[in-house]
């Protein structure tokens, strides 16, 4: 039996929320099959991070320190990510399903000639084997994907479990490594300017899905119900993508991270980015058609309804209650 390799990333000098959430999966698997939990910490003066990592649950962690490694290349950290391997040869890879994630993944599991899953929100074993879940259709189906062998590199969607937190015995064991000329090379970070909306600090916000069926509808519905709340108007990845709102109005893993004291979806399903977005929210009331919508195993309230009929209503009833 092998060993789960964790592939740590670090934002803004931290180790990042998603990494201890592929921890509590790794530590779920390692339960169940007797597999052992390592990890990988990358960067440049990263032997704290590798410290703490190993205190909450990353098991041996390896510390790839570099200056080579200071900022991401694909090279470099391809470059880390085998070393690890080598070390700690594991049958299964996690890696977050992020940027760097998307970027790296394939070419381990191309090196490997390894199974690959990706976008992944939950891991069982069966019988012993692993079976991977990810949602298909904007959310409307569960996929249970089962690698035909081993070894197998998966990415997992941030958010779709808690971070473990955990105190936890482990050791850190540095990993040397060597970053060969790369076809790229850093220049800088450039953050986007913030524009718009900004929902992080709304503390009521309506959304709506692409089952509104066009721009107007979001006129006609969902801001009546939000100028009545006082609150902002939010928008799911497809109404996004259809040109219907700007991206400044999209709630989710690619959206904006939002926690305001009401969250109202209407119309959307609820796939696993969406959920991620939204999920810590006060209070969530989904007003949905479709009773299986996996937005309603989060929500607080549920409506099984049609949104053109109950928001309306919804609408009126607060402007009655407001005099």
């Amino acid at each position: 039996m092998g060993s789960i390799l964790v592939v740590a990333e670090i934002q803004k000098g931290k180790v990042r929320e998603a990494s201890y959430e592929l921890v509590s999966f790794a530590r779920k698997v390692g339960e169940a099959t007797g597999r052992e939990v390592k990890s990988l910490v990358l960067g440049q003066g990263v032997s704290g991070l590798a410290e703490e990592l190993s205190k909450k649950g990353g098991g041996e962690v390896f510390a790839a320190d570099d200056a080579a490694l200071a900022n991401y290349n694909a090279g470099g950290h391809f470059a880390a990510v085998k070393a690890a391997i080598d070390a700690a040869a594991p049958d299964l890879i996690l890696l977050s399903n992020t940027p760097s994630g998307w970027d790296v993944a394939p070419r381990v599991a191309a090196t490997l000639d390894a199974a690959f899953v990706s976008d992944c929100f939950d891991i069982e074993v069966d019988g012993g084997e692993l079976v991977f879940l990810r949602r298909f259709f904007n959310g409307k189906l569960d996929a249970r994907l089962r690698p035909a062998g081993l070894p197998i590199v998966a990415t997992m969607q941030p958010g779709a479990t808690a971070a473990f937190s955990a105190a936890s015995e482990g050791k850190v064991t540095p990993l040397s490594i060597t970053v060969g000329e790369g076809g790229t090379k850093f220049i800088e970070v450039k953050a986007a300017s913030a524009k718009g909306v900004d929902l992080t600090k709304a503390e009521i916000i309506i959304s709506g899905g692409r089952s509104l069926g066009g721009p107007e509808k979001f006129e006609e519905v969902i801001k009546p119900l939000a100028d009545a709340l006082g609150g902002a108007m939010g928008a799911s990845r497809p109404v996004v993508d259809a040109g219907w709102l700007p991206h400044a109005h999209q709630v989710g893993s690619s959206g904006q991270v939002v926690s305001p004291k009401l969250y109202v979806a209407c119309g959307i399903s609820g796939a696993i980015q969406h959920l991620v977005g939204m999920k810590s929210s006060n209070f969530i009331i989904a007003i949905n058609k479709d009773p299986d919508a996996p937005i309603f195993e989060v929500a607080n309230l549920g409506v099984v309804g049609d949104l053109f009929e109950v928001v309306p209503k919804l609408t009126e009833a607060v402007k009655t209650a407001k005099g």
